[in-house]
Protein backbone atom coordinates (compact mmCIF):
# COMPACT_ATOMS: atom_id res chain seq x y z
CA UNK A 1 0.00 0.00 0.00
CA UNK A 2 1.30 3.93 -0.85
CA UNK A 3 0.20 6.60 1.00
CA UNK A 4 -0.76 10.29 0.28
CA UNK A 5 -1.16 13.52 1.94
CA UNK A 6 -2.63 16.24 0.59
CA UNK A 7 -2.15 19.29 2.56
CA UNK A 8 -4.89 21.35 1.57
CA UNK A 9 -5.26 24.41 3.55
CA UNK A 10 -8.41 23.88 4.61
CA UNK A 11 -7.60 20.61 6.22
CA UNK A 12 -4.67 17.49 5.43
CA UNK A 13 -5.87 14.05 4.84
CA UNK A 14 -4.84 10.85 3.52
CA UNK A 15 -4.88 8.84 0.29
CA UNK A 16 -4.70 5.58 0.69
CA UNK A 17 -3.43 3.56 -3.00
CA UNK A 18 -3.44 -0.27 -2.73
CA UNK A 19 -4.64 -3.79 -3.78
CA UNK A 20 -7.42 -5.64 -1.43
CA UNK A 21 -7.83 -2.39 1.15
CA UNK A 22 -11.77 -3.12 1.13
CA UNK A 23 -11.09 -6.49 2.58
CA UNK A 24 -9.05 -4.97 5.82
CA UNK A 25 -11.28 -1.74 5.46
CA UNK A 26 -11.88 -1.45 8.92
CA UNK A 27 -8.32 -0.05 10.15
CA UNK A 28 -8.47 2.71 7.52
CA UNK A 29 -11.87 3.33 8.20
CA UNK A 30 -11.14 3.84 12.14
CA UNK A 31 -9.84 7.16 13.30
CA UNK A 32 -12.98 9.00 10.73
CA UNK A 33 -16.08 7.28 11.19
CA UNK A 34 -18.09 7.97 14.23
CA UNK A 35 -21.24 6.79 15.65
CA UNK A 36 -23.22 6.41 12.73
CA UNK A 37 -22.50 6.18 9.25
CA UNK A 38 -24.50 6.87 5.49
CA UNK A 39 -23.01 4.64 2.68
CA UNK A 40 -23.66 6.82 -0.38
CA UNK A 41 -23.30 4.33 -3.50
CA UNK A 42 -25.57 3.41 -6.54
CA UNK A 43 -27.62 0.23 -7.83
CA UNK A 44 -24.38 -1.08 -9.93
CA UNK A 45 -21.90 -0.85 -7.39
CA UNK A 46 -24.04 -1.93 -4.37
CA UNK A 47 -24.00 -5.66 -5.29
CA UNK A 48 -20.66 -5.80 -5.55
CA UNK A 49 -18.74 -3.84 -2.29
CA UNK A 50 -21.38 -2.54 0.10
CA UNK A 51 -21.06 -5.58 1.98
CA UNK A 52 -17.14 -4.71 2.66
CA UNK A 53 -18.21 -1.38 4.35
CA UNK A 54 -21.29 -2.38 6.05
CA UNK A 55 -18.71 -5.62 7.52
CA UNK A 56 -16.28 -2.71 8.60
CA UNK A 57 -18.66 -0.36 9.97
CA UNK A 58 -20.03 -3.30 12.38
CA UNK A 59 -16.71 -4.29 13.36
CA UNK A 60 -16.33 -0.93 14.40
CA UNK A 61 -19.79 -0.33 16.41
CA UNK A 62 -20.78 2.22 13.71
CA UNK A 63 -24.64 2.13 13.28
CA UNK A 64 -25.03 2.59 9.63
CA UNK A 65 -27.55 2.77 6.78
CA UNK A 66 -27.20 3.01 2.83
CA UNK A 67 -28.96 5.49 0.38
CA UNK A 68 -28.65 3.42 -3.03
CA UNK A 69 -29.39 5.80 -5.62
CA UNK A 70 -29.48 5.08 -9.89
CA UNK A 71 -26.34 4.68 -11.68
CA UNK A 72 -25.22 6.95 -14.19
CA UNK A 73 -24.38 10.85 -15.43
CA UNK A 74 -27.69 11.38 -15.77
CA UNK A 75 -28.96 11.26 -12.15
CA UNK A 76 -26.00 13.90 -10.76
CA UNK A 77 -28.80 15.82 -10.54
CA UNK A 78 -31.21 17.71 -7.64
CA UNK A 79 -33.18 14.87 -7.37
CA UNK A 80 -30.46 12.25 -6.25
CA UNK A 81 -29.26 15.01 -3.48
CA UNK A 82 -32.63 14.94 -2.53
CA UNK A 83 -33.14 11.33 -2.09
CA UNK A 84 -29.85 11.76 0.03
CA UNK A 85 -30.86 14.46 2.55
CA UNK A 86 -34.17 12.23 2.48
CA UNK A 87 -32.75 9.40 4.23
CA UNK A 88 -30.06 11.43 6.61
CA UNK A 89 -33.43 13.07 7.91
CA UNK A 90 -35.53 9.96 8.41
CA UNK A 91 -32.37 8.20 9.75
CA UNK A 92 -31.74 11.60 12.36
CA UNK A 93 -28.43 11.95 10.90
CA UNK A 94 -26.34 14.61 12.66
CA UNK A 95 -23.60 17.11 12.26
CA UNK A 96 -21.01 13.74 13.26
CA UNK A 97 -22.61 11.39 10.97
CA UNK A 98 -19.93 10.29 8.49
CA UNK A 99 -21.11 9.77 4.63
CA UNK A 100 -19.37 7.24 2.97
CA UNK A 101 -18.99 8.10 -0.77
CA UNK A 102 -18.74 4.38 -2.68
CA UNK A 103 -18.72 4.61 -6.38
CA UNK A 104 -17.14 6.79 -9.30
CA UNK A 105 -17.19 10.05 -9.98
CA UNK A 106 -21.09 10.76 -9.90
CA UNK A 107 -21.13 8.87 -6.44
CA UNK A 108 -18.49 11.29 -5.04
CA UNK A 109 -19.50 14.19 -6.73
CA UNK A 110 -22.81 13.78 -5.16
CA UNK A 111 -22.39 12.72 -1.75
CA UNK A 112 -19.26 14.86 -1.40
CA UNK A 113 -21.91 17.87 -1.80
CA UNK A 114 -24.28 16.46 0.82
CA UNK A 115 -22.00 16.08 3.55
CA UNK A 116 -21.30 19.72 2.26
CA UNK A 117 -24.44 21.02 2.41
CA UNK A 118 -26.09 18.66 5.13
CA UNK A 119 -26.61 20.56 8.57
CA UNK A 120 -24.24 22.57 6.99
CA UNK A 121 -21.57 20.35 7.16
CA UNK A 122 -20.47 16.70 8.28
CA UNK A 123 -17.58 14.19 7.42
CA UNK A 124 -17.13 12.39 4.44
CA UNK A 125 -15.05 9.36 2.96
CA UNK A 126 -14.33 8.74 -0.25
CA UNK A 127 -14.01 4.87 -1.52
CA UNK A 128 -13.51 5.44 -5.02
CA UNK A 129 -14.33 2.49 -7.82
CA UNK A 130 -13.66 3.63 -11.13
CA UNK A 131 -9.96 4.71 -12.37
CA UNK A 132 -11.32 7.98 -13.26
CA UNK A 133 -12.63 8.66 -9.84
CA UNK A 134 -9.53 7.05 -8.57
CA UNK A 135 -6.72 9.08 -9.92
CA UNK A 136 -8.97 12.75 -10.06
CA UNK A 137 -12.64 13.34 -8.97
CA UNK A 138 -12.22 11.73 -5.12
CA UNK A 139 -9.23 14.01 -4.65
CA UNK A 140 -9.61 17.44 -4.29
CA UNK A 141 -12.77 18.62 -2.56
CA UNK A 142 -15.00 19.60 -5.63
CA UNK A 143 -18.07 18.33 -5.05
CA UNK A 144 -21.20 19.09 -7.16
CA UNK A 145 -24.44 18.01 -9.34
CA UNK A 146 -25.29 19.16 -12.47
CA UNK A 147 -27.93 21.28 -13.63
CA UNK A 148 -29.75 21.20 -17.09
CA UNK A 149 -28.15 23.77 -18.58
CA UNK A 150 -24.45 22.88 -17.45
CA UNK A 151 -22.51 20.49 -16.07
CA UNK A 152 -21.13 21.45 -12.03
CA UNK A 153 -22.96 23.98 -11.90
CA UNK A 154 -24.16 23.51 -8.34
CA UNK A 155 -21.62 22.60 -6.26
CA UNK A 156 -19.34 23.51 -3.31
CA UNK A 157 -15.16 22.94 -2.23
CA UNK A 158 -15.52 20.48 0.78
CA UNK A 159 -12.75 18.21 1.75
CA UNK A 160 -12.97 14.53 2.60
CA UNK A 161 -11.29 13.13 5.72
CA UNK A 162 -9.66 10.64 3.41
CA UNK A 163 -9.61 8.51 0.19
CA UNK A 164 -9.29 4.81 0.42
CA UNK A 165 -8.80 3.88 -3.35
CA UNK A 166 -8.56 -0.21 -3.85
CA UNK A 167 -6.73 -1.07 -6.78
CA UNK A 168 -8.72 -4.43 -6.99
CA UNK A 169 -12.17 -3.13 -6.87
CA UNK A 170 -10.55 -1.87 -10.74
CA UNK A 171 -10.80 -5.19 -12.51
CA UNK A 172 -15.12 -5.36 -12.00
CA UNK A 173 -14.76 -2.42 -14.03
CA UNK A 174 -16.55 -2.19 -17.67
CA UNK A 175 -13.48 -1.81 -20.80
CA UNK A 176 -15.17 1.37 -21.46
CA UNK A 177 -14.92 2.88 -17.49
CA UNK A 178 -11.61 1.90 -17.55
CA UNK A 179 -10.99 3.85 -21.02
CA UNK A 180 -12.79 6.78 -20.07
CA UNK A 181 -10.82 7.08 -16.69
CA UNK A 182 -7.81 7.30 -18.59
CA UNK A 183 -8.55 10.03 -20.14
CA UNK A 184 -7.95 11.63 -17.12
CA UNK A 185 -4.63 10.33 -16.38
CA UNK A 186 -3.39 11.30 -20.06
CA UNK A 187 -4.40 14.78 -19.09
CA UNK A 188 -2.13 15.51 -16.04
CA UNK A 189 0.40 14.20 -18.67
CA UNK A 190 -0.28 17.04 -21.09
CA UNK A 191 -0.56 19.30 -18.82
CA UNK A 192 1.88 19.50 -16.49
CA UNK A 193 4.64 16.45 -16.63
CA UNK A 194 6.22 15.94 -20.11
CA UNK A 195 8.06 12.89 -18.62
CA UNK A 196 5.22 11.39 -17.33
CA UNK A 197 3.53 11.91 -20.65
CA UNK A 198 6.71 9.48 -22.43
CA UNK A 199 6.12 6.80 -19.25
CA UNK A 200 2.68 6.71 -20.74
CA UNK A 201 3.60 6.23 -24.50
CA UNK A 202 6.06 3.45 -23.63
CA UNK A 203 3.33 1.90 -20.88
CA UNK A 204 0.00 2.42 -21.64
CA UNK A 205 -0.46 -1.30 -23.54
CA UNK A 206 0.52 -2.53 -19.42
CA UNK A 207 -1.99 0.53 -18.03
CA UNK A 208 -4.50 -0.91 -20.20
CA UNK A 209 -3.90 -4.83 -19.46
CA UNK A 210 -4.15 -3.83 -15.43
CA UNK A 211 -0.61 -4.90 -14.90
CA UNK A 212 -0.15 -4.33 -10.87
CA UNK A 213 2.95 -2.76 -10.89
CA UNK A 214 2.15 -0.29 -13.91
CA UNK A 215 -1.27 0.56 -12.39
CA UNK A 216 -0.19 1.18 -9.06
CA UNK A 217 2.38 3.92 -10.48
CA UNK A 218 -0.19 5.47 -12.95
CA UNK A 219 -2.70 6.17 -9.93
CA UNK A 220 0.27 7.30 -7.59
CA UNK A 221 1.48 9.64 -10.05
CA UNK A 222 -1.76 11.38 -10.61
CA UNK A 223 -2.83 11.24 -6.90
CA UNK A 224 0.32 13.01 -6.23
CA UNK A 225 -0.07 15.61 -9.14
CA UNK A 226 -3.66 16.40 -7.71
CA UNK A 227 -2.67 16.26 -3.92
CA UNK A 228 -0.07 19.06 -4.99
CA UNK A 229 -1.97 21.30 -7.52
CA UNK A 230 -4.89 21.63 -4.27
CA UNK A 231 -2.12 22.54 -1.91
CA UNK A 232 -1.11 24.76 -3.61
CA UNK A 233 -4.51 26.43 -4.75
CA UNK A 234 -7.03 24.57 -2.71
CA UNK A 235 -10.07 26.74 -4.62
CA UNK A 236 -9.41 26.95 -7.74
CA UNK A 237 -7.96 30.54 -8.40
CA UNK A 238 -4.79 29.63 -10.26
CA UNK A 239 -3.37 26.66 -11.41
CA UNK A 240 -5.83 24.51 -10.36
CA UNK A 241 -7.32 25.54 -13.31
CA UNK A 242 -5.12 23.64 -15.39
CA UNK A 243 -7.12 20.71 -14.32
CA UNK A 244 -9.61 21.32 -16.59
CA UNK A 245 -8.10 20.81 -19.70
CA UNK A 246 -10.58 19.36 -22.23
CA UNK A 247 -13.16 20.12 -19.62
CA UNK A 248 -14.84 22.66 -21.42
CA UNK A 249 -15.38 21.55 -25.00
CA UNK A 250 -15.88 17.91 -22.80
CA UNK A 251 -18.65 19.43 -20.93
CA UNK A 252 -20.60 21.27 -24.44
CA UNK A 253 -20.31 17.65 -25.56
CA UNK A 254 -21.65 16.04 -22.52
CA UNK A 255 -24.69 18.83 -22.33
CA UNK A 256 -25.24 18.19 -25.90
CA UNK A 257 -25.75 14.99 -26.05
CA UNK A 258 -27.56 14.19 -23.41
CA UNK A 259 -25.46 13.55 -19.77
CA UNK A 260 -24.66 9.97 -20.05
CA UNK A 261 -24.22 9.01 -23.31
CA UNK A 262 -20.73 10.52 -24.01
CA UNK A 263 -19.13 9.26 -20.74
CA UNK A 264 -17.52 12.07 -19.08
CA UNK A 265 -14.26 10.84 -19.75
CA UNK A 266 -14.78 10.27 -23.20
CA UNK A 267 -16.06 13.86 -23.72
CA UNK A 268 -12.89 14.86 -22.16
CA UNK A 269 -10.66 12.77 -24.58
CA UNK A 270 -12.05 14.33 -27.73
CA UNK A 271 -11.90 18.33 -25.28
CA UNK A 272 -8.09 17.63 -25.29
CA UNK A 273 -7.79 17.03 -28.51
CA UNK A 274 -9.39 20.40 -29.07
CA UNK A 275 -7.47 22.11 -26.92
CA UNK A 276 -4.70 21.14 -28.80
CA UNK A 277 -6.22 22.44 -31.72
CA UNK A 278 -7.19 25.57 -30.15
CA UNK A 279 -3.35 26.17 -29.18
CA UNK A 280 -2.16 25.81 -33.00
CA UNK A 281 -4.70 28.28 -33.13
CA UNK A 282 -2.69 30.46 -30.88
CA UNK A 283 0.90 29.44 -32.24
CA UNK A 284 1.66 27.34 -29.14
CA UNK A 285 1.31 23.82 -30.78
CA UNK A 286 2.12 22.04 -34.14
CA UNK A 287 -0.39 19.79 -35.62
CA UNK A 288 2.57 17.20 -34.72
CA UNK A 289 1.57 17.70 -31.23
CA UNK A 290 -1.98 17.63 -32.02
CA UNK A 291 -1.87 14.29 -33.47
CA UNK A 292 0.73 12.94 -30.46
CA UNK A 293 -1.68 13.66 -27.96
CA UNK A 294 -4.52 12.11 -30.03
CA UNK A 295 -2.54 9.00 -30.74
CA UNK A 296 -1.70 7.98 -26.98
CA UNK A 297 -5.97 8.99 -26.58
CA UNK A 298 -6.36 6.19 -29.31
CA UNK A 299 -4.54 4.17 -27.77
CA UNK A 300 -6.10 3.98 -24.70
CA UNK A 301 -9.73 3.40 -26.71
CA UNK A 302 -10.89 6.90 -26.76
CA UNK A 303 -12.43 9.18 -29.21
CA UNK A 304 -10.07 11.43 -30.70
CA UNK A 305 -12.96 13.39 -32.02
CA UNK A 306 -16.31 15.40 -30.62
CA UNK A 307 -19.59 14.59 -32.03
CA UNK A 308 -20.81 16.91 -35.00
CA UNK A 309 -23.21 19.59 -34.09
CA UNK A 310 -23.45 23.21 -34.98
CA UNK A 311 -21.17 26.22 -34.00
CA UNK A 312 -23.75 28.31 -32.00
CA UNK A 313 -24.59 25.26 -30.10
CA UNK A 314 -21.02 24.93 -29.03
CA UNK A 315 -21.09 28.71 -28.05
CA UNK A 316 -24.09 28.39 -26.13
CA UNK A 317 -22.57 25.67 -23.87
CA UNK A 318 -19.14 26.51 -23.18
CA UNK A 319 -20.85 30.25 -22.12
CA UNK A 320 -22.22 28.34 -19.38
CA UNK A 321 -18.84 27.18 -18.18
CA UNK A 322 -17.20 27.97 -14.43
CA UNK A 323 -14.23 29.57 -16.03
CA UNK A 324 -15.55 32.08 -17.61
CA UNK A 325 -14.99 35.05 -16.33
CA UNK A 326 -16.15 39.02 -17.32
CA UNK A 327 -18.14 37.65 -19.79
CA UNK A 328 -14.63 36.53 -21.74
CA UNK A 329 -14.40 32.57 -22.32
CA UNK A 330 -11.19 30.82 -20.95
CA UNK A 331 -9.72 27.73 -22.29
CA UNK A 332 -6.57 25.43 -20.65
CA UNK A 333 -4.24 25.15 -23.41
CA UNK A 334 -1.30 23.93 -24.09
CA UNK A 335 1.65 26.23 -23.99
CA UNK A 336 4.22 22.79 -24.98
CA UNK A 337 2.88 19.09 -24.44
CA UNK A 338 3.54 19.18 -20.60
CA UNK A 339 3.18 22.67 -19.73
CA UNK A 340 -0.80 24.22 -19.70
CA UNK A 341 -1.50 27.73 -19.88
CA UNK A 342 -5.30 29.62 -19.66
CA UNK A 343 -5.96 30.90 -23.10
CA UNK A 344 -8.76 33.66 -22.85
CA UNK A 345 -10.81 33.68 -26.17
CA UNK A 346 -12.29 36.52 -27.02
CA UNK A 347 -13.19 36.55 -30.57
CA UNK A 348 -15.12 33.15 -31.58
CA UNK A 349 -13.81 33.23 -34.96
CA UNK A 350 -10.83 31.15 -33.36
CA UNK A 351 -13.13 28.30 -31.86
CA UNK A 352 -14.96 28.05 -35.15
CA UNK A 353 -11.30 27.30 -36.85
CA UNK A 354 -11.10 24.98 -33.78
CA UNK A 355 -13.67 23.27 -34.63
CA UNK A 356 -14.18 23.45 -38.29
CA UNK A 357 -13.57 19.97 -38.94
CA UNK A 358 -16.45 18.80 -36.54
CA UNK A 359 -19.24 21.43 -37.56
Amino acid sequence: MRTLTVAAPSHSYPIFIGENLLAKLAEHLAPHVGKKAAVITNTTVAPLYLQHIQTALTALDTEHFAVILPDGEAHKNIESLNRIYDELLRRHAERGTTLIALGGGVIGDTAGFAAATYQRGTPFVQIPTTLLSQVDSSVGGKTAVNHPLGKNMIGAFYQPQAVIADLTALATLPAREFSAGMAEVIKYALLGDAAFLAWLEDNIDAVMAQQPDALAHTVYHCCAMKAAIVAADETERGIRAHLNLGHTFGHAIEAQMGYGNWLHGEAVAAGMVLACRLSEQTGRLKAADTERAAALIRRAGLPDAPPRFPFEKWLSHMRHDKKVSGGTMRFVGLDRLGAANITPVEDPEILRRTLAPYL
